[in-house]
């Protein structure tokens, strides 16, 4: 679990290389520290407050209270989530997944935003709509007990930022000369090298979240392999069916679409099963970035097509192939005549975008009448790096 923990921290490094090299070159160290800031910033919301707003004992089904805030009673005993680890392993495991999640949301609206806005946004986003939704889901809130199934995040992580990131697209607009100049990613081997770490990261990701090295640990770490690559597969051989080549931003997109709708499935599904969840992740996600173009908003990195319908996708296909032959502990879905998970499924994942993308929109709205959402365009036109940061990426 230390290990796992140390792979889920490395993620949010690896989002910022996969990003970074998305952008044109003047934004590349914005886009990297929207990402990396994370780091800091939300390890301490989550010390202070995160943790036992969570996980902390249930209050309405909504939210946790604050009998572990400064992670008071938190010792190196087992604790409430495992019989096996130390209380303070759950909680840094879980501090991880809490540090990515507003980091994903950045790919939405790159290249545009305020550092202040962005520091705001991603304190509140996190208490506000990410800390509820863990709740509801892992913590003992109103999803889970419905008997929801999320093995490590679909719901909690992927649907709630890219219902998030569809929100700040469109409240923030789009970039300058969108539609009407070429928008090239500056560096695909930055990006690929950030896909990689995050495919490695994501065996921390979602074995992890079995909390132990044993039977369901295995599972998730094989699922998730067959389901990134065949999402990979299925996103290449779409694209080149339809704009008539290969690429290799389609390939690191389509592993982490399979990664993304794998997520929610990784135990409780069979390989088999995993591998169909991925091939069509790929599809879907790469069809949802060309309805992108279709509906004309700028969700800059695609964060909506891939890890919004990816983790719907992956939330439903988790109601259709769960099996209690792999994970006794969860349950069978509709494909093993149980159509009662598909719908548990799909309740838990609408009530998240909505919740998401309604105080989203709220949070964006303050903070664009507090401190302004967007730098100028003069700002933009020179580039974050410089304007933000006074950096420049490159000295060449």
């Amino acid at each position: 679990m230390l290990i796992a923990t140390a792979l889920v921290m490395f993620m949010t490094p690896g989002l910022a290389l996969f990003y970074g090299g998305l952008v044109r070159s003047k934004n590349v160290l914005a886009t990297i520290m929207q990402s990396f800031i994370c780091l800091g910033l939300i390890s301490i919301v989550w010390v202070l407050f995160g943790y036992s707003l969570a996980f902390g004992p249930d209050v309405g089904g909504f939210i946790g209270n604050l009998d572990w805030a400064l992670l008071k009673g938190i010792g190196l005993e087992p604790g409430p989530y495992s019989e096996t680890i130390p209380d303070l392993l759950f909680v840094a495991f879980q501090m991880m997944f809490a540090i990515i999640t507003p980091a994903l949301i950045t790919g939405a609206f790159a290249e545009r935003m305020k550092f202040s806005a962005y520091l705001l946004f991603a304190v509140l986003w996190s208490v506000l709509v990410y800390l509820p939704v863990c709740h509801w889901v892992w913590g003992g809130g109103w999803i889970g007990a419905h008997g929801a199934l999320d093995f490590a995040g679909g719901t909690v992580i992927h649907i709630n930022s890219g219902a998030a990131a569809l929100v700040a697209a469109i409240v923030i607009g789009r970039r300058k000369g969108y539609g009407k100049e070429p928008f090239h990613p500056h560096n695909l081997t930055m990006t690929i090298l950030g896909a990689s770490i995050l495919w490695v990261g994501w065996f921390g990701f979602n074995a992890g979240s079995a909390l132990a090295a044993g039977d369901i640990a295995t599972l998730a770490f094989f699922t998730t392999q067959v389901a990134a690559g065949a999402a990979a597969l299925s996103w290449v051989v779409a694209e080149w069916m339809i704009q008539k080549k290969p690429t290799t931003l389609g390939a690191a997109s389509g592993a982490v679409a399979g990664l993304v709708a794998v997520t929610p499935a990784a135990g409780f599904v069979s390989p088999i099963s995993a591998i169909i969840i991925g091939l069509g992740a790929g599809v879907i996600c790469y069809l949802a970035v060309l309805l992108k173009g279709k509906l004309g908003y700028d969700d800059a990195l695609d964060v909506v097509a891939v890890h919004g319908f990816g983790g719907l996708w992956g939330a439903l296909a988790t109601g259709l192939f769960a099996s209690t032959t792999w994970n006794p502990g969860g349950a069978d879905g509709l494909f093993l005549g149980n159509p009662k998970l598909f719908v548990v499924q799909a309740y838990g994942a609408c009530a998240t975008i909505i919740y998401s993308m309604i105080v989203t929109f709220v949070i964006l709205k303050v903070i664009d009448a507090i401190v302004g959402l967007r730098v100028d365009t003069d700002a933009e036109l020179r580039g974050l790096d410089l304007a933000e940061h006074s950096e420049a990426g490159y000295t060449i």
